[in-house]
């Protein structure tokens, strides 16, 4: 991955290149992107990580939806639940050589931290690493497959909820992800795997005595990114400029960079 930076040509450009890493839901994304930000700062490029999961709407702002368009709104993570604007923000900032406040989000109040705990990316900042689950996701082409996948989807009868997600994947998502000079995969070996990594966080979360969801919590949460997660593991390998296959354990089993 630090060579897919290095070797970039956007790299030479005045404003922050952009990585962004797209990961399923514990393939690690946190830890890549930590020690990839160290091993840049060595090599004299001082590197700032914006996840996701960090501009997240406000639990207000996710209850309106919720009541407006979908229930399932409440419940954070698909397209439509985050404030796309944070992150233009960001980038906007960081084009224009000004330091660009880090949004953070507190999961354990499901809620947008206070600015006094937000982080700061520094005006020379020179790499931008943008992770999260389905960062560098493209729009559903073709007809939109009628049949629920799940229990989750079962319950948006009328397709409200999927049509919203579809819509803003389509429309603010991609101005953010236009931004992205090269896109890296952590590809998981299946949705199986993805649930079982869930859970593992979830586990881990309640052994250091912190609030952690049941399995059969983290079974109907997982439901809501199951669709567009098995689409990412299929398509992304086809356009992404470095993927990284992943066995059970986390462990790469193949690189692959894109053909020049």
């Amino acid at each position: 991955m630090r060579r897919l930076v290095l070797s970039h040509p956007a790299l030479k450009v005045s404003r922050p290149f952009v990585l962004g890493l797209c990961g399923s839901q514990g393939s690690g994304k946190s830890t890549v992107s930590a020690i990839l930000k160290a091993h840049l700062a060595a090599s004299g490029l001082p590197t700032a990580v914006l996840s996701l999961d960090d501009i997240y709407k406000t639990k207000a702002d996710r209850v309106s939806l919720a009541r407006s368009v979908h229930p399932h709104f409440r419940t954070r993570g698909v397209p439509g639940t985050h404030d796309v604007e944070l992150g233009l923000n960001v980038l906007s900032a960081l084009a224009q050589g000004e330091p660009a406040p880090l949004p953070r989000f507190d999961k354990a109040r499901d809620d947008r931290a206070d600015r006094a705990v937000w982080g700061m990316a520094p005006a020379d900042t020179r790499v931008l690493i943008l992770e999260g689950w389905f960062v560098g996701a493209r729009p559903e082409t073709g007809t939109p497959e009628p049949a629920p996948l799940n229990d989750v989807e079962a319950d948006d009868a009328q397709g409200l909820w999927r049509a919203r997600i579809a819509q803003a994947l389509r429309e603010e998502y991609q101005v953010l992800f236009a931004h992205i000079d090269a896109l890296a995969f952590l590809a998981a070996p299946g949705f199986d795997v993805v649930l079982a990594w869930r859970m593992e966080q979830e586990h881990d979360l309640r052994a250091s005595g912190r609030c952690g969801m049941s399995d059969s919590e983290v079974r109907t949460f997982i439901q809501h990114y199951e669709r567009l997660t098995r689409r990412i593991l299929n398509e992304m390998q086809a356009y992404a400029d470095l993927v990284i296959e992943l066995d059970a354990q986390r462990r790469p089993q193949a690189i692959r960079f894109a053909a020049c």
